[in-house]
């Protein structure tokens, strides 16, 4: 049976920490790395709500993608939500390990991930990034389609949220080429300015930055929710420890994508 340190060493082939963001916070938050590990669960956030399926599920590792501990913090008392997490983890017996930057631009990581899982082929990086990276964001190309037609395609291939999906451009327009940055990318916007995309889809996106870019004329905008886009990783990376790990042996790991939608709104008007 493997250990969590075992585990920790095949994540960080996959996503070295070296790949992080200077600001972010990566790695193991919590556990020891030589506890045996039967269960890994997968999330995006260390929600409360995912501790505790961690933990009603008997998970001995929960992997997510943003940091609990991207700020400073003094304590974790169980009335705050970060010390509600921890608590109910370390009462399970539960790991969290976090792979959040350093995911987003590996291969096999969350933009790959969200270009796949739409459809995209020969894929290539919107920005090529270090030595150990694939890049920022991926640019492919897609079945020849209208904007409304890929948008519902979007739609229908991401997990729903009460958010949907909002789109700039003509529904008419003819899609080619496509690109795509898993989580917040807007800092991508002025690389696509001046290329062949016809569409990008990405999160977050400004009221102004969008405007803006929508009067140079650049690519139509597919703006997604956060947690949604970045979910599409989970399997994949799910998928990839299991084979890994012996899928079908006796000793293998089990794996697990969490289906509890952590994305923070619950309805529209």
């Amino acid at each position: 049976m493997p250990s969590l340190g075992d585990l920790i060493s095949l994540l960080e082939v996959w996503f070295p920490p070296a790949m992080a963001a200077d600001w972010d916070a990566v790695g193991l938050v919590w556990g020891d790395p030589a506890s045996p590990v039967r269960k890994v669960l997968f999330a995006v956030d260390p929600s409360v709500c995912v501790a505790e399926e961690a933990a009603e599920w008997g998970a001995d590792l929960l992997v997510v993608h943003h940091p609990l501990f991207l700020r400073a913090v003094h304590g974790v008392p169980r009335i705050d939500p970060k010390g509600r997490v921890i608590g109910t983890l370390a009462d399970a017996g539960c790991a969290l390990y976090t792979a959040h930057t350093n995911a987003d631009q590996a291969s096999g990581g969350v933009s790959e991930s969200l270009a796949v899982a739409l459809g995209l082929t020969d894929l290539e990086p919107i920005l090529p990034g270090i030595p150990e990276s694939t890049g920022m964001g991926r640019i492919g190309r897609v079945p020849d389609s209208t904007l409304g037609a890929f948008a519902a395609l979007v739609a229908a291939r991401l997990p729903p949220t009460s958010g949907g999906i909002r789109v700039a451009g003509d529904a008419d327009r003819v899609i080619r080429r496509a690109a795509v940055c898993g989580g917040s990318g807007d800092f991508l916007l002025d690389h696509l300015v001046a290329t062949e995309v016809d569409v990008y889809v990405t999160s977050d996106l400004r009221h102004h930055r969008a405007s803006e870019f929508m009067e140079h004329g650049g690519p139509a905008l597919i703006d997604v929710p956060h947690w949604a886009a970045e979910w599409t990783w989970l399997p994949v990376v799910a998928e990839r420890l299991s084979i890994a790990t012996g899928a079908g042996m006796r000793d293998s790991v089990e794996t697990r994508v969490s289906l509890t939608p952590t994305d923070p709104w619950s309805f529209r008007i």
